[in-house]
């Protein structure tokens, strides 16, 4: 897994964790009335965006109709379009909206992966499932040489991003730090972590996370980033 075209290739033909391998395929052959006439992906799902990005989004894994349906992250459902809406704002992505793999959507210095690649039941991978697939953000930390911000959607994406930032050895942080909307956490001198919630639904509809808390993300993703050119 040398690069991310070998790496994609082995994330495609995971088949670790049994549970998400009947899961995913099952809700390919079912699907759901409203996309019963349109191909399912029923996959595990590769990161998606600019490769040389300085900036990583980690979420929590597929939507059961919506990424495992269209094959590419956050695309064909309501959390996506809340993401790319900000992204598109923030000056990331060259659409505000995320429909399947052929209609365009380009990034640019940002790069999406999550916590696990398949769609779980309910939303809720298992610790094991999460181990699983940890390897594979490892090794994207690794390719992406320019990373200087981490985003964590949801307490799992900002959990497994330090963990993995932890056993790559690139913070000498003992402890996870707290999870919190707007937290940011000095991982070394050149890179840092951001929670924020996770644009699901439940957050969403609640009005836990809206369209100013969202974007004020990307508001210190920017900051962060000119302040690091300008020291240079």
């Amino acid at each position: 897994m040398t690069t991310f075209h070998s790496l994609h290739k082995n994330i495609i033909s995971c088949k670790k964790c049994p549970r998400l391998v009947n899961w995913r395929e099952e809700i390919a052959v079912v699907k759901t009335r409203r996309f019963s006439e349109e191909y399912y992906w029923g996959k595990p799902v590769p990161g998606f965006g600019d490769t040389n990005a300085e900036i990583l989004l980690i979420g929590l894994a597929p939507a059961a109709h919506g990424a495992n349906r269209t094959g590419r992250m956050f695309t064909g459902d309501e959390s996506g379009n809340w993401l790319y809406r900000a992204l598109h704002k923030a000056g990331f992505s060259n659409k505000d909206s995320s429909l399947n793999r052929n209609d365009g959507l380009v990034l640019k210095n940002v790069y999406i992966t999550a916590t696990c690649r398949c769609a779980p039941p309910q939303n809720k991978p298992s610790k094991e499932e999460i181990q699983n697939c940890r390897p594979f953000i490892l090794k994207e930390l690794r390719l992406l040489k320019k990373l200087r911000v981490i985003i964590g959607l949801g307490k799992i994406g900002f959990d497994a991003a330090f963990d993995c930032i932890k056993q790559c050895e690139l913070t000498e942080l003992k402890s996870r730090p707290k999870f919190s909307h707007s937290a940011i956490v000095y991982l070394n001198t050149n890179l840092i972590l951001i929670g924020s919630y996770h644009p699901s639904q439940q957050n969403t509809f609640t009005g836990k996370l809206t369209e100013p808390m969202f974007d004020s993300i990307f508001k210190l993703v920017k900051t962060h980033l000119k302040q690091k050119a300008t020291s240079i």
